[in-house]
């Protein structure tokens, strides 16, 4: 199984019972960014999403699998934001993208007043040693995330915009490391500083590789 399969998919509902589990997924996804999973109850997450408890677990057998779709979720949403924010961009393919897309990131922190760091790297910090199947789960939703940068880096190279011994692989996950320090950093720091200084030494450091016109 490659890495990107093991984000569970959510099992054949009728539409009604798909928007109600997503429902419950994403109210879910809100308390455990703004509380923690161990902070976040079922009962919590009932009222949330204003369905009864046998609505709740329907759906999800137990809290483990209620935090599995909350994975999942927030990898859709993160992979997806940039796209559905700024569609011209949604393929990270060029600097222009990719600087556009280190705007994205840098607003919203402010947007959020610099509070819950990464929606994918909260929940792996929190679950990485006590929960195997969820760490996995978590490395699944980053491999998503990686690959759609990876993409991008390696088309520009496909068309002759980045030299032939950039490695679109490498460069792509430095640049979603320096992506999550900058973002736990925002979390403590309270500011985007960090954020801002590692996007932008590492996308002038994918810039070095580019070949000039």
């Amino acid at each position: 199984m490659q890495a990107d399969e093991a984000v569970t998919a959510a099992p054949r509902l009728t539409r009604k019972g798909q928007a109600t589990r997503d429902r419950i997924a994403a109210a879910a996804a809100a308390l455990m960014f703004e509380r923690g999973v161990a902070g976040t109850s079922i009962e919590d997450v009932q009222a949330a999403a204003g369905v009864s408890p046998s609505q709740v677990y329907h759906y999800f057998k137990d809290k483990k699998s209620l935090v599995k779709a909350v994975i999942a979720f927030q990898t859709t949403q993160v992979v997806q934001a940039f796209g559905a924010v700024e569609p011209r961009y949604s393929r990270l393919d060029s600097m222009e993208a990719l600087r556009a897309w280190r705007d994205f990131a840098v607003n919203l922190e402010r947007s959020l007043n610099y509070a819950g760091g990464c929606p994918i790297g909260s929940l792996g910090s929190e679950l990485a040693e006590s929960d195997a199947e969820a760490r996995r789960e978590v490395a699944a939703g980053f491999a998503l995330w990686e690959r759609s940068v990876v993409e991008g880096l390696r088309a520009m190279r496909e068309r002759g915009e980045l030299r032939s011994d950039a490695d679109p692989r490498r460069l792509g996950l430095a640049l979603l490391t320096m992506l999550q320090g900058g973002l736990l950093l925002t979390q403590i720091r309270r500011d985007t500083a960090a954020l801002e200084a590692g996007m932008d030494a590492m996308l002038d450091h994918i810039e070095s590789h580019l070949i000039p016109a």
